[in-house]
């Protein structure tokens, strides 16, 4: 089969197209046949191998994973023998952080993975896991959203804080996004009640009071989250010495601030099917690439400008069902 393959770290050049092994399915695996990915800041920091201490769980020296890749979202082509979820053909879509992903074939957990909505397709369905999962579980599994209540949302229009305004909400929430002037009409077609475009205001001076605050982009301070929010989660840093600052400022402080990596689970990928099935968030794809291109596609995403989602579709790849 054909797949993406790594040997070193570095940029998106160190990645080759090569032929490789089709994997064998294990017991608690479905082997699933890769009809589309989406590409995630995660694919670029697993793939450099940074931040420095992440070597310990992907390769000190060199990467422990040949193939990188998270997001995918394909057919059934085999089961494990203890597999009792999915069935050979069916319309899966999840993720796995420990790659795999970028190939024709892809065995993983099947608790990673759910059905794809009907009428939904491949392309769509790959840009959903990582960047649904970590807005949903900001919102709802750490940030404890409540009806009612307000959020700001800093990195709105980005893959992951797309999903997030839209998730809030869905959950009926009162939603104040951030982000570059240029996006304000997108976050509001999302449904943001308010937005503030950073590049007109300081958002470190925002005076605005939040029952929480939701940090996508990763340069909030502490002060900021203490200043605006009544609690906040943390999906991700700009640098290492932000993330220090704040962790260290976290550790002494009783202001309630998570900082999480978000999990996959089969619950959480079929609560976001069912929102996408009932048109309560929808997937905007703003490049669409050939596999051949996944290369480009993670160095498009690395400048860190991205509208919504960056997705990469192989070969034949049908429509939607």
């Amino acid at each position: 089969m054909k797949a993406f393959t790594k040997t070193k770290y570095g940029g998106p050049e160190v990645l080759q197209l090569e032929e490789v092994e089709k994997p064998v399915v294990k017991d608690d695996h479905i082997l699933v046949k890769v009809m589309a990915n989406s590409a995630n800041p995660a694919d670029w920091h697993i793939l450099r191998g940074k931040p420095f201490f992440a070597r310990f769980s992907f390769g000190l020296f060199k990467p422990k994973d040949k193939i990188p890749g998270a997001d995918f979202a394909g057919t059934v082509e085999a089961t494990g023998k203890n597999v009792t979820h999915f069935k050979i053909g069916d319309r899966v879509f999840g993720e796995t952080l420990k790659g795999g992903a970028f190939a024709e074939y892809a065995c993983v957990p099947e608790d990673v993975c759910a059905a794809m909505p009907p009428g939904t397709g491949f392309p769509e369905m790959a840009g959903v896991p990582i960047a649904g999962l970590t807005a949903l579980q900001a919102l709802i599994t750490h940030g404890q959203l409540k009806a009612g209540e307000t959020v700001l949302i800093n990195g709105a229009s980005g893959g992951v804080g797309h999903f997030a305004v839209q998730i809030a909400k869905a959950y009926g929430a009162n939603v104040t996004a951030v982000c570059s002037g240029k996006n304000i009409a997108f976050v509001r077609s999302l449904g943001a009640d308010q937005a503030v475009a950073y590049d007109q205001e300081n958002i470190h001076q925002h005076n605005g009071k939040y029952d929480l605050v939701i940090d996508t982009n990763g340069n909030l301070s502490h002060k900021d989250f203490r200043r605006m929010g009544r609690r906040g989660v943390v999906v991700g840093f700009t640098t290492m010495g932000h993330m220090v600052s704040v962790s260290l400022k976290k550790a002494v402080s009783r202001f309630p601030l998570t900082q999480f990596t978000a999990q996959a689970n089969t619950k959480d990928l079929e609560t976001l099917a069912i929102l996408i099935r009932d048109k309560k968030i929808r997937v905007h794809m703003e490049k669409i690439y050939s596999y051949k291109e996944i290369p480009e596609a993670i160095g498009y995403i690395e400048a860190m400008r991205t509208k919504g989602k960056v997705v990469m579709v192989w070969e034949n790849v049908p429509g939607k069902a």
